[in-house]
C-alpha cells in the first residue's frame, strides 16, 4: 500500500493558535499519523493573532492568487506555510485581508460574535479545496474538523465528486464542543452555494447556527467521530443520529491505531 495521504483540516493547531481543544488535537493526531508512516498536509485560517514574523510565516506565491467566491463576491486566496518546531510538519494558512486580519478568531472585544464568519468559513472550506488543487497533492483522507469545516465533505460531494484530484478521497468530520449561541442571516445558503450545490444539499443549514453546520459535516462524511466525551445533549443526539458515527477508543495506548485503523478502513 502505498504512503496514506491525511489533509487536516481545523480552524487552529498549537503552536500558533490555541482559543479551544481543536489545537491540541490538531498537533497531536497529525503527529501520531505521521510517525505510523503517513503522508501529512495542515490547513488552517491565518488569523490576525498569529504572529507572523515570531512563526516565521511567508508567503507561497506559486499557491496564492485563487478568487473564492463567496455569494456574489470574489475575494483573493492568500497561502502562507511554517513549519511545527521540533516536528517535520509543514502548516499551510488560508488567508485574506477581509476576513482574517483581525487581532481575534470569532468574537470582537466586546464578545460579539463577528457577522461574517458564516463567509469566513465558506471562504475557508472552498479555499482548502482550492489550495490542495494547486498543490497537485490528491489526500486519501481529508480530516475536518469543528463546525468552520464543515462544509467541506459536501464540497467533495457535489463540486468536486468528479475532480481528479478528489475522486478517491474520503472524509472524516470530528465533532467538537464549541457551540456558539448565534444565528446568521437568511443568506447563507446562498452564500455557501457552489457547481452542482443544490438547495437540498444545503438544506442542513436552514437553521443558520451552529448546530446547521455540525449536521452537514455529518450528513456528508464518510465518518464521523467525537472529540470530547462531554458534549451538550444537542450535540450528542447530532453525533448519535449520524449515519456513519464511529466510536473510537481514544485513550492514550489505544489513539495513534484507533485513527489509523479509520483511515485505512476507509481506504477499503
Amino acid at each position: 500500500m502505498d504512503k496514506l495521504r491525511i489533509l487536516y483540516v481545523a480552524s487552529e493547531i498549537n503552536p500558533f493558535l490555541q482559543t479551544t481543544d481543536v489545537a491540541d488535537y490538531v498537533r497531536r493526531l497529525p503527529q501520531a499519523m505521521q510517525e505510523r508512516g503517513a503522508e501529512i498536509r495542515i490547513l488552517v485560517p491565518r488569523f490576525g493573532l498569529i504572529n507572523e514574523r515570531k512563526n516565521r510565516l511567508h508567503e507561497v506565491v506559486r499557491l496564492s492568487g485563487i478568487n473564492i467566491t463567496v455569494g456574489d463576491e470574489e475575494k483573493p486566496l492568500i497561502i502562507k506555510v511554517a513549519s511545527i518546531p521540533n516536528a517535520k510538519l509543514q502548516v499551510y494558512f488560508i488567508d485574506n485581508d477581509d476576513y482574517f486580519h483581525r487581532k481575534s478568531v470569532f468574537f470582537d472585544k466586546e464578545n460579539n460574535f463577528y457577522d461574517d464568519n458564516d463567509e469566513r468559513a465558506i471562504f475557508f472550506c472552498k479555499g482548502v479545496l482550492e489550495t490542495v488543487k494547486k498543490l497537485g497533492w490528491a489526500p486519501d483522507v481529508v480530516h475536518c474538523n469543528d463546525w468552520m469545516t464543515a462544509l467541506i465533505p459536501m464540497y467533495l460531494k457535489t463540486t468536486y465528486r468528479n475532480d481528479p484530484m478528489f475522486k478517491d478521497t474520503k472524509s472524516v468530520f470530528t465533532v467538537h464542543n464549541n457551540a456558539f449561541d448565534y444565528k446568521f442571516d437568511a443568506d447563507l445558503m446562498s452564500k455557501a452555494k457552489a457547481i452542482d450545490v443544490s438547495d437540498e444539499a444545503l438544506s442542513h443549514l436552514h437553521t443558520a447556527d451552529f448546530e446547521g453546520f455540525v449536521k452537514i459535516g455529518c450528513a456528508y462524511a464518510d465518518a464521523v467521530v467525537k472529540a470530547e466525551e462531554h458534549c451538550s445533549d444537542s450535540l450528542n443526539q447530532i453525533f448519535n443520529d449520524a449515519p456513519k458515527r464511529v466510536e473510537l477508543d481514544e485513550e492514550d495506548e489505544k489513539f495513534s491505531e484507533s485513527y489509523y485503523n479509520l483511515y485505512t478502513d476507509l481506504m477499503s
